[in-house]
């Protein structure tokens, strides 16, 4: 599968990377992570922490180089599914413990940036939430009415509070604290290049051809060696799309834009990160160096495309969107791309333990809070296997999927 194509930016923002080798013989561990995107990074990150562990990560490709390279980094700990919504779909408890996970994630998240050898970019935000239409605002305001019931970071803006700090004005927008943006590129990379330093072997170039359970775990065997582990995580992300079919989850793709540096973004508030109730939406935010990021136009299409031509039109209608929001800045495109992201089939990740499987774990982080996901997941699966227990990996369980 073509996880992204067209021009990626954040590669191109760090190029320090850490070269790991192929795996050239057989080894064993305590737990083998398979996949080396967000999801996995994050995994060997929170595993390095356990001394007793011995963890190794394996990917198919440079870690890295998958779906992360095409992330656009927006940390937050609202979900696409409103909070009121999720309320009538899982229960009152359910709904708001998730919440409450996703934000103690972001937290976690800042903990661990701020750990790291070197600056991820990882930048605490405010993200403003507007309402895309005027029949819209109801749903903002039952949204902030929940949100605040359960002590949740969040202020109500009305039209004129809106236009005030824009040059824009919404019929009502919700601005939440707690969120951030990062770059995601150099943020997998600094993990993977940290989680190494303490003893994580990570080898690139190295896909798992054929797994095996056995009486004390698993034998992996890829094309020049084989590992027997203990323990295996799969933070594949959206890399198998028989997986995917299995989790009941839908594979989509999705467009963004990078502008060039611009002068000035003081019309701009705080550079806070910005998306709307409109499905799909538009979402935007901004850079250190001064440049746009925005992203949307979703297409119920698992692959992104090949057509260069379509993806730069995609880019143009991204850009006309910025423009009608901030007609002062006259930003002009540097890079555009098509990603694949999923979508599991009720709006929660996929995270814990194969209910057929003893040992074998999952991390996917499917939907628009991906990295977010992955450190709750990362947290999850480090206690199942530590501890045996997690208290919620009851809302993440894989045998919620559709077919197994």
């Amino acid at each position: 599968m073509n996880l992204h194509n067209g021009q990626l930016y954040w590669p191109e923002t760090y190029t320090e990377i850490t070269q790991f080798p192929e795996l050239e013989e057989n080894i064993s561990c305590d737990v083998l992570i398979v996949g080396g995107g967000m999801a996995g990074a994050l995994c060997a990150h929170v595993l390095s922490q356990e001394k007793e562990l011995d963890v190794v990560l394996i990917d198919r490709r440079h870690p890295g180089s998958g779906s992360s390279s095409a992330n656009t980094g927006l940390l937050q700990f609202s979900s696409d599914k409103m909070l009121h919504e999720l309320i009538e779909q899982q229960g009152e408890q359910d709904a708001v413990y998730f919440y409450q996970l996703c934000q103690t994630a972001m937290k976690d998240l800042y903990k661990v940036a701020s750990q790291l050898s070197e600056n991820p970019e990882f930048r605490p935000q405010k993200s403003l939430y507007f309402a895309s239409a005027g029949e819209d605002a109801s749903k903002l305001i039952r949204e902030y009415e929940v949100l605040k019931k359960y002590d949740f970071p969040v202020d109500y803006l009305e039209p004129s509070e809106i236009s005030s700090r824009f040059p824009f004005s919404k019929p009502a927008a919700l601005v939440t604290s707690g969120d951030a943006d990062v770059n995601p590129y150099k943020f997998v990379q600094i993990l993977l290049k940290d989680a190494a330093a303490t003893g994580v072997r990570i080898f690139e170039q190295t896909p798992l051809i054929r797994k095996t359970k056995t009486v004390h775990g698993f034998t992996c065997e890829s094309e020049r060696g084989v590992i027997s582990a203990r323990y295996i995580i799969f933070a594949t992300g959206y890399e198998n799309d028989f997986l995917a079919q299995q989790l009941g989850a839908d594979l989509n793709r999705s467009y963004a834009i990078v502008t060039e540096p611009l002068p000035s973004l003081k019309t701009w508030y705080k550079e806070w990160m910005i998306w709307e109730t409109k499905r799909p939406y538009l979402y935007m935010r901004t850079t250190k160096d001064g440049r746009i990021v925005a992203g949307g136009l979703d297409e119920d299409k698992a692959e992104a495309p090949l057509n260069e031509g379509m993806i730069e039109e995609h880019g143009e209608r991204i850009l006309e969107k910025v423009r009608e929001h901030f007609p002062d800045l006259a930003p002009r495109i540097s890079h555009t791309w098509c990603a694949t992201f999923g979508e599991s089939h009720d709006g929660l990740p996929y995270i814990g333990e194969h209910p057929n499987r003893l040992g074998e774990y999952y991390c996917l982080g499917f939907g628009g809070n991906g990295t977010v996901y992955s450190m709750l997941g990362a947290t999850i699966i480090k206690d199942l296997i530590t501890k045996g227990f997690h208290p919620a990996s009851r809302l993440f369980t894989i045998a919620r999927a559709v077919s197994l």
